[in-house]
């Protein structure tokens, strides 16, 4: 392997567990703060929660949204200019056309936007007891899979509720990407029993890195965040997992490993295409 091959081989991803705040000056301040302190740790890569600007819930989403570009994302686009960094920017409530979406972008080490992924799968879930959440009552879904890339890898973007969908997954997986990323918010009745399990079968399924940024836990705020953002590996082992307060962590994302585990177990090679399949009927962005 080459010098320089082996150098693009490995990068360092780092991941921000935001405290979220009802003041979303602060929450730019802080999470530009982050950044900063990601990229002043080697970060290539940096990814951002959920909502990192806004409270989390139905009633907060046309209160805080913005059109893109906007106050937001030009906070984005200059600490990824200012780093020399992929920001993954976690998602905002956009407004466009008289709809709000829960958008992701994605803007380069030159501060250019380089894809904005829209949430494909709303948050509409009631558990009995515990938990009814409704997204589709203020927010309109997206419609079309997000990627992006890097000179080391393709990356696939998803959001919270969106990893829950193997498929999109599989997708990204053929596409090409080696890295999933998902913002997410997962609450205190799915996040213990959900958070980590579905982010190691996205990865051991499709061999992929799988790295998922949660709001840090607020126990006052009307939707509670699991918190534990996580890194996992393509052979399923976490490798890199926040708690429940602000942090930032790292991972180093290793590409000659998930070569080494494709060629051990070569599912890609071994499927049945001949029996089924998955597609898409929307181009990527």
């Amino acid at each position: 392997m080459s010098v320089l091959k082996k150098a693009m081989s490995k990068f360092r991803l780092a991941v921000v567990q935001l405290q979220v705040t009802g003041v979303k000056a602060d929450n730019l301040v802080r999470a530009r703060r982050l950044v900063k302190e990601a990229a002043s740790q080697g970060s290539q890569v940096v990814l951002l929660p959920e909502c990192f600007n806004s409270p989390y819930g139905t009633s907060f989403f046309p209160q805080y949204a913005e059109r893109i570009p906007g106050e937001s994302t030009q906070m984005l686009s200059e600490a990824a200019k200012e780093h020399q960094v992929y920001l993954v920017g976690g998602s905002i409530p956009e407004e466009d056309g008289g709809k709000l979406y829960n958008s992701c972008t994605v803007f380069g080490p030159d501060g250019e936007l380089l894809v904005k992924h829209r949430k494909v799968h709303l948050f509409d879930i009631n558990v009995p007891g515990k938990i009814c959440f409704q997204e589709s009552e203020t927010l309109s879904p997206g419609n079309s899979l997000s990627i992006f890339e890097t000179p080391f890898c393709k990356v696939g973007v998803g959001i919270c509720y969106d990893m829950r969908f193997a498929e999109l997954a599989q997708l990204y997986s053929r596409r090409g990407c080696h890295l999933l990323v998902y913002p997410g918010a997962f609450n205190m009745t799915t996040g213990p029993a959900h958070w980590e399990l579905l982010q190691r079968g996205r990865a051991l399924d499709n061999q992929v890195y799988v790295a998922t940024a949660s709001p840090a836990r607020d126990e006052t705020a009307s939707y509670v965040a699991w918190g534990h953002s996580t890194v996992v590996s393509p052979w399923g082992e976490v490798i890199s997992k926040a708690g429940a307060e602000e942090a930032v962590i790292y991972a180093d994302i290793d590409l000659q490993y998930l070569s080494e585990i494709r060629q051990q177990i070569p599912i890609t090679a071994q499927r049945r295409d001949d029996i089924y399949t998955v597609t898409t009927v929307q181009d990527t962005s």
